[in-house]
């Protein structure tokens, strides 16, 4: 009981001798971390773990910027140490770390994320590098308005530390176009939110068109780069617009969010050729291999 009393009052002590600043509070030195990463499910919940290194020092361990919930500190045998949020009154938080001979765990979760339109949407933010892991139900982020697809991999790493938006469907909207040129048939998965209308591919101007009646909406495009290859302009009635792409496999994905409504326009510079266009090669080749044959003949 005196233990706790001496380290409270030791803690305490210490912040009253720190002057104010516009930086986030420190009490002694910063912790040195093993591991910061931050997990996300599907259900939009975050949870976030930090793994201090062993010292025989104190130090601060600052916390990631948001509204924390469900604070514990403990041993790596999992036994609680006491601990206690600190704020500076900047919204910057942070505990003190006591000195310790084995690595200190502390978990929280985050509570700064919300739905909206199917959509959840977080900023999370930290000085340093730190991952972020997501469940394997979900498939598809995007990460500043960048679409990533995650696969087989389980998240991503922010090296460096920053801020970054993420945000990822509840529940992935999803429709197939069937594109039919001749005895070919190609399928362009769209991904979006949004309502597509007079969805229509054209041969001839190498474009794939639809119409979208909501503003500010993610549309994903994916398709075969054999349908139509790059590079590519990607227009919102007659203005170009910014989009992200990415290729694996065959296929390209293109990720755009439009902040008007109106038609878009997807223009290629490769598509499938029509038959017309190879006849005057067979005819030359032709043409070529015959030559020979016919002065043969003639000598003859």
């Amino acid at each position: 009981m005196n233990k706790k009393i001496i380290s409270i009052f030791v803690i305490f002590t210490l912040i009253l001798v720190i002057p104010t600043a516009n930086a986030q509070l420190t009490v002694g030195s910063d912790v040195k971390q093993e591991l910061i990463e931050v997990k996300i499910n599907d259900k939009g919940e975050v949870d976030v773990k930090h793994i201090v290194k062993a010292s025989n020092m104190p130090g601060t361990l600052h916390l990631f910027s948001g509204t924390i919930s469900n604070l514990v500190v403990t041993n790596e045998m999992g036994e609680e140490k006491q601990s206690g949020i600190i704020n500076d009154g900047l919204g910057n938080q942070s505990i003190f770390v006591l000195p310790s001979k084995e690595n200190s765990i502390i978990k929280y979760n985050l509570e700064n994320i919300i739905l909206k339109n199917n959509l959840f949407i977080t900023q999370i933010s930290y000085a340093e590098k730190f991952s972020i892991v997501f469940d394997d139900q979900i498939k598809m982020i995007f990460v500043n308005n960048n679409a990533i697809f995650l696969e087989d991999k389980k998240g991503i790493s922010v090296n460096g530390g920053g801020e970054i938006k993420i945000e990822f469907y509840s529940d992935i909207p999803k429709m197939i176009k069937e594109v039919q040129w001749e005895e070919n048939k190609f399928n362009v998965e769209i991904i979006t939110d949004s309502e597509i209308e007079n969805f229509n591919f054209d041969q001839t101007s190498k474009s794939i068109s639809f119409e979208v009646n909501e503003e500010n909406k993610f549309v994903t495009i994916i398709m075969s780069e054999e349908l139509l290859g790059g590079p590519y302009v990607i227009l919102l009635d007659i203005e170009k617009i910014q989009y992200t792409k990415s290729e694996i496999d065959g296929y390209v994905t293109l990720s755009m969010k439009p902040e008007l409504t109106g038609e878009i326009t997807i223009i290629g510079t490769t598509v499938i050729p029509e038959f017309s266009m190879f006849i005057p090669l067979i005819m030359g080749f032709l043409i070529i291999l015959t030559v020979p044959f016919v002065k043969k003949i003639n000598l003859h």
